[in-house]
């Protein structure tokens, strides 16, 4: 099959990146490769970009997408954004758009990051594009704000699908809604249909089957098996989680304060959080626990991300 070249932005500690190559292994399933190659990555943050470096073969540029595209930035091993791909990835900064955030919107720098975005998707033309954001975003200024940005995308020569996916239903075993945007090109795709290419799964996983042979081990038997020792207090994340159901959203914004287990004994462990978020076990993340918990909290669910790039995958096989 024809493998298509990707560029990953906002990449993180790569979860979105992950779910594309696919050729990885989560609580005993195999979720096999895919025909994609990224052929250039990038993030502003420093520890996600370590973590990164430590489960790829392939680099990260660490550095502002926005000094690199005015060429503002060189740095040691580090490149300009290439001049074509098939594919654009993205999940630009959402904290801003978020209903557990100040909301701030575009009235903030990292609420316009998705401009980078557009730019590189105007530089490069590719056949399809994929950018990822919070519930919230739907949801700020009336609706002003998806409006605007799905139409920035469009006056680029798009078609966009936009959709607010359940984790749940794609085997990840977290309640976690995210908003998820597809473009493909008008002079050679048609629309994306999500519901032609994406598959929902109603048997949602619960945290016994996910998590549950973590709760006997010892902390730092397997690795990032350690937790926060934060007191119990009336913020965020002091409840604790149930363990026949799905998990709650993995938050990026811990300050300590990530769920208790069920057994009201300890904090989720950031090993717990990575289950939870669908990364495999041999996904290593440094270079400590509490910047693991931002990491794992700020990424897109690997497995999740997996459906989403056979769906992609299939598409533009049998529309090309």
């Amino acid at each position: 099959m024809k493998r298509y070249t990707v560029i990953s932005l906002f990449s993180g500690c790569g979860g979105l990146d992950l779910g594309f190559l696919g050729g990885f292994t989560f609580l005993n399933k195999n979720y096999p490769a895919n025909n994609f190659d990224i052929i250039w990555a990038n993030d502003i943050e420093k520890n996600a970009c370590l973590t990164y470096l430590k489960n790829f073969k392939h680099h990260i540029v660490c550095a502002d997408i926005r000094d690199l595209l005015a060429n503002k930035y060189i740095g040691l091993f580090d490149a300009p954004v290439p001049l074509e791909a098939d594919i654009v990835l993205g999940g630009f900064p959402c904290q801003d758009f978020s209903h557990a955030g100040k909301r701030k919107g575009f009235n903030s720098e990292r609420g316009t990051l998705y401009e980078a975005m557009c730019e590189v998707i105007s530089q490069t033309k590719p056949k399809v594009f994929l950018a990822e954001n919070v519930k919230g975003l739907l949801t700020i200024n009336n609706g002003t704000v998806i409006d605007k940005i799905t139409s920035d995308f469009k006056r680029l020569g798009y078609h966009v699908s936009c959709k607010l996916l359940l984790a749940a239903d794609f085997e990840v075993p977290q309640k976690r809604e995210r908003v998820i945007i597809i473009g493909s090109r008008k002079d050679i795709l048609p629309k994306f249909s999500f519901s032609d290419y994406l598959p929902e799964n109603k048997n949602w996983m619960d945290l016994k089957t996910a998590i549950g042979d973590l709760e006997s081990k010892e902390e730092g038997e397997t690795d990032n098996h350690y937790w926060s020792k934060a007191k119990k207090n009336k913020g965020q994340g002091n409840n604790s989680v149930i363990s026949d159901k799905p998990g709650p959203t993995m938050r990026a914004e811990h300050h300590g304060n990530i769920e208790f287990h069920w057994n009201g004994k300890r904090r989720l462990s950031a090993r717990e959080a990575a289950r939870i978020q669908s990364f495999p076990d041999n996904f290593i993340f440094c270079p400590s626990t509490s910047s693991a918990y931002k990491q794992i909290g700020n990424a897109v669910p690997p497995v999740l991300a997996w459906h989403l790039a056979k769906g992609m995958q299939k598409f533009l096989k049998t529309k090309q």
